[in-house]
């Protein structure tokens, strides 16, 4: 017993010291920095995409050849000409101010741009659509 109180005497603290015993700190172990995603990429396996096989171009003419057998492929065309001997008198009437563009383009390929002009055309069927297309806006009479 004499053992055992020497002991405890050994470890108690003495009764002026009041400071409490310093624990020691856990240790911060430091997380390591983020890697740049150029090195995330290098490690992340690389699939490559299947490619597409190309399809084989023609080989082409020079194109100086090629103008020429198209120049020679219009002049050989026949150029159908119809001609009825009709003729028709279109006069505009309402104002291009306003109007669609498509319609402001249909009057001056009738070659009318202002109120109150005429012109004497052909009597075809592209002359008659056109006419149909701003038939609010002229007026049609019979030339021949």
């Amino acid at each position: 017993m004499a053992d055992e109180a020497k002991k405890s005497a050994k470890t108690a603290k003495p009764a002026g010291d009041k400071t409490p015993k310093k624990e020691a700190a856990p240790k911060v172990v430091a997380k390591p920095k983020a890697a740049p995603k150029a090195a995330e990429a290098e490690a992340a396996p690389k699939v490559k995409k299947p490619k597409r096989p190309k399809a084989p171009r023609p080989k082409l003419a020079p194109a100086w050849e090629r103008f020429a057998a198209l120049e020679k492929a219009v002049a050989q065309r026949p150029v159908p000409v119809v001609k009825s001997g009709k003729t028709v008198k279109i006069t505009q009437i309402g104002s291009k101010i306003g109007r669609e563009t498509y319609q402001e383009a249909t009057l001056k390929g009738l070659g009318l741009n202002k109120r109150h002009r005429s012109r004497v055309l052909e009597d075809t069927p592209e002359v008659r659509g056109m006419i149909a297309r701003v038939k609010h806006l002229v007026r049609v009479e019979s030339a021949s």
